[in-house]
């Protein structure tokens, strides 16, 4: 009966989400009050029935129903728990049901916060339900995750191998909120322009929105590279793989919308600019959606794919985006013009901020988007990969970090430059004794690492700059906090990148017992191969002792795994860390006289590139607070029956 209740809840919700499209819609009209009510109480019931049945399909992983098509072919018997639970969105149909599942979950935020006026409110979950109704009848009608099988299996197929992870537990759930995050932000901007209240109401109301969609998907791209640093094997963090890009794209232009959002807020300048980021946010999800589930790409992130079903998804993807850009183009001439502003303003660091990232997301774009244009036209195959990036990406995020300390030290509409560069001069004194001192101490030189620790510090001493002049620091409004974190973050990230970039150093030999290679400053000395059971795999790992200047300081375990019932295997990494260095060592495979390949790294600074991942999702996660902690206290005073200010 689960499969049968999950069917059941997967059609209402799809029934509810037609409800909710069409009286949203009418409630946008300004005397519509029981439209607006049915639209509210719509999309509730979808939240209910789509969790109703995402939670379906979560039990019947759990307990093993493998007359359930999707659970046979992606669980097994004898898979940990948290795997089985992972392994609901493991596939296309799941990853599909979580999708809708976000999306109700957003959806009913929606509804329950009430941001930006009934009738905007009201538009918005119209234009959000008829998302919610174009993914229900895709996954309902092309990728149904209750299709039942007869008869089943006794055991199950079990999940992809590289999925049985903590790190991709978390790491696909978080790009989907981030992407379905800005759904609800690209329904308020097009509820903007249906009811022509595309003034700074709007970009408010979806403020909340798109923070918590930009803190997503920062934790999302922090998961997954550094899923990709331990898992795969290779030493590295990034590697401008396609579907890697697929993620970056939306989150620039999120992180352009943030910024182009806070602009209009305060002073009105941006209104249209505005609109089209939420636009074109959102469309970069869809788009990354697109090619990560049709097949198209080819990578070792992309386990979900279905090219057939592909054609679908673009359907929806040409509809979503070309309705939004007819609907913008018709309503845009109309509008009033942004609020005017000096140059030396923080609104035009601001628009120089967007400028940069959008042209960032066109070198991605591009780089990403161009091999499958020309294989299609003429069958050629080329790669793009880091040389291209290099000198298209790389200066355009120099420059915008320059840029960066200035904005928050420069007022809204008309500052003073002069008192802007004297504020920073004590950033740009330790700037330059950063770059003094890289180049002349750490070997091997590198001017370009230099500028690169320069480039960091100068952006990490500004930003501690507000907490020095901060007395007390708990003085220092949250808010504050907000652009002291990301923008630090953002520097702690840089010279993460450029330490393990310039300063790795690597090895790579066959070892037998009681053999030794060297790394760095270490030195490796295999003791012994032995094999080991887990719970669905076979392994041999390796016992190798580590020690520096003759000194034993660790010993390491790096496994060669085999899932018998997949028939794969993978790497198991081994690393040590002391905050500052990693100690990467990877198993290779099997030679005679029983020796083995080892692989091993020495990545400096490494850690320090998810930490900054971290500091900037923190700084996300304070501006939201304050939003809803201003939400919070506005609905009180309402409540007790005092004017809000």
């Amino acid at each position: 009966m689960t499969g049968e209740l999950g069917q059941l809840a997967l059609s209402l919700s799809m029934a509810l989400a037609l409800v909710q499209s069409i009286s949203g819609l009418v409630g946008a009209r300004p005397n519509a009050v029981r439209a607006r009510a049915m639209a509210s109480g719509a999309a509730m019931g979808f939240f209910v029935f789509i969790a109703l049945a995402f939670g379906c399909l979560t039990y019947a992983a759990v307990t093993n129903d493998f007359s359930i098509l999707n659970i046979a072919q992606n669980s097994a018997v004898n898979k940990p728990l948290l795997y089985k639970i992972t392994g609901v969105w493991g596939d296309h149909e799941g990853s599909m049901l979580l999708w809708l599942l976000v999306l109700g979950i957003f959806t009913a935020a929606m509804t329950v916060l009430q941001r930006g006026g009934e009738r905007l409110t009201s538009a918005a979950l119209g234009v959000q339900g008829l998302l919610a109704l174009a993914f229900a009848v895709f996954t309902l009608f092309t990728s149904n995750p209750f299709l039942r099988l007869d008869p089943p299996p006794f055991q199950g197929n079990g999940l992809n191998p590289l999925l049985q992870d903590p790190g991709l537990a978390l790491h696909p759930p978080m790009l989907y909120i981030g992407y379905v995050g800005l759904s609800a932000t690209f329904s308020y901007a097009a509820a903007a322009l249906i009811t022509k209240l595309a003034d700074a109401a709007w970009a408010r109301a979806a403020r909340p929105f798109m923070l918590a969609a930009w803190i997503a998907l920062t934790l999302g791209i922090t998961l997954g590279s550094w899923w990709a640093y331990y898992e795969l094997g290779w030493g590295g963090f990034w590697f401008w793989d396609p579907v890697e890009n697929a993620a970056l794209m939306p989150w620039l232009l999120a992180t352009a919308l943030l910024h182009s959002a806070l602009a209009t807020e305060r002073t009105g300048a941006f209104k249209t600019w505005t609109l089209l980021l939420a636009i074109g946010g959102f469309s970069l999800s869809l788009i990354g959606t697109f090619l990560v589930r049709s097949g198209i790409l080819s990578s070792v992130h992309s386990f979900a794919t279905d090219p057939e079903r592909g054609s679908y998804i673009l359907i929806m993807l040409v509809l979503a985006i070309g309705g939004a850009l007819a609907l913008f183009a018709w309503r845009a001439p109309q509008m009033e013009g942004g609020a005017e502003f000096d140059i030396a303003s923080r609104d035009t660091t601001l628009l120089i901020n967007n400028v940069f990232l959008v042209a960032a997301t066109a070198t991605v774009f591009i780089g990403t988007l161009y091999p499958l244009a020309l294989q299609a036209y003429n069958g050629a195959k080329i790669s793009v990969g880091p040389p291209y990036y290099a000198i298209t990406f790389a200066p355009i995020f120099v420059a915008m970090m320059v840029l960066l300390p200035f904005g928050p030290r420069l007022g809204w509409r008309r500052g003073n430059f002069r008192d802007a560069v004297r504020t920073l001069l004590p950033a740009m004194a330790m700037a330059g004794v950063a770059f003094v001192v890289v180049l002349a101490v750490v070997a091997p030189h590198s001017v370009a690492a230099a500028g690169a620790f320069a480039l960091a510090v100068w952006v990490m001493c500004s930003s501690v700059l507000d907490l020095v002049k901060a007395r007390p620091i708990r003085a220092l409004p949250l808010s504050r906090w907000a652009s002291v974190l990301a923008h630090f973050g953002l520097g702690v990230t840089l010279i993460g990148i450029t330490g393990t970039t310039v300063w790795r150093v690597s090895a790579l030999d066959v070892l037998g017992p009681g053999q030794s290679m060297k790394v760095g400053g270490y030195t490796l000395t295999l003791k012994r191969v032995e094999p080991i059971k887990g719970p669905n795999f076979e392994a041999e790992r390796a016992v190798i002792d580590v020690s520096r200047g003759g000194r034993h300081i660790a010993t390491m375990g790096p496994e060669q795994r085999s899932f018998p019932l997949q028939r794969v295997a993978t790497s198991d990494t081994a690393i040590r860390t002391t905050g500052l260095s990693d100690l990467y060592l990877a198993l290779g495979d099997p030679r005679s006289g029983g020796r083995w390949t080892v692989r091993a790294y020495e990545n400096p600074l490494a850690p320090w590139i998810w930490f900054g991942g971290v500091f900037m999702a923190l700084g996300g996660l304070a501006s939201l607070t304050t939003r809803l902690r201003r939400r919070a206290t506005v609905a009180m005073t309402e409540a007790q029956g005092v004017p809000a200010e």
